[in-house]
């Protein structure tokens, strides 16, 4: 009976060991979260104007917006089908508690067409980006959590969005997906003349000759 109290003892401060090397109470984080763009290889876009509503229910415009991160590898494979990378040059949204839901309005260049959409953020996605920040990477417990939880909406061709956090370990995780309404008024919103921000890349003009758009990939 000794024995099974002292193993059971022992499982216990092991326990709470693991649970105080992964907290991350005591790590440095942002007060804000980041809210980024991503789109597929080739599939380049413009981003008009984003927003987003908390889940108190207060909304912040102009959350963000231009370029997104891709790129055009250029290496002789159908590498625009799918999700290769996820990453990108993200904006704080100061002030906003964890998102509801993000809004956003963009050009895809390469149809060319302009999307516009409200997409909700379920609870899973909520629940990673605060875990991100409150605890440590079980694969690395020594090194310090997030410094900040961020969202990413990956646009593509016919107005699909996905949308991805990153987890404790910095992976990237899909929790979502939306499909986006043609923006009637156009690029602009009908107030540059029906012209894009910038014409296809030479890059995506020649990828888009041999492999065509992959609709349905995302």
């Amino acid at each position: 009976m000794k024995v099974l109290l002292t193993l059971l003892c022992l499982l216990i401060m092991g326990g709470c060991q693991a649970a105080a090397t992964l907290s991350a109470k005591t790590d440095p984080k942002s007060e804000s979260w980041e809210l980024a763009f991503t789109e597929p290889y080739y599939m380049k876009v413009w981003v008009e104007d984003s927003a987003v509503e908390d889940i108190n229910g207060k909304l912040f415009k102009r959350t963000g917006g231009g370029t997104a991160a891709g790129g055009e590898p250029e290496n002789g494979k159908e590498s625009a089908r799918g999700w290769h990378a996820v990453g990108a040059a993200a904006k704080a949204v100061i002030g906003a508690d964890l998102p509801k839901r993000i809004y956003v309005r963009w050009q895809s260049i390469v149809e060319p067409q302009t999307y516009q959409v409200w997409v909700d953020v379920p609870e899973e996605a909520r629940q990673l980006m605060a875990a991100s920040v409150n605890q440590r990477c079980p694969e690395t417990p020594d090194e310090q959590a997030s410094y900040s939880a961020s969202i990413y909406l990956g646009l593509a061709p016919g107005g699909v969005v996905q949308i991805f956090v990153r987890d404790s370990c910095h992976r990237p995780v899909k929790v979502g997906k939306a499909k986006a309404e043609i923006e009637p008024l156009g690029p602009s919103q009908g107030k540059n003349q029906g012209r894009y921000a910038y014409p296809v890349s030479e890059k995506s003009k020649r990828y888009i000759e041999k492999y065509g758009i992959p609709y349905g990939s995302w």
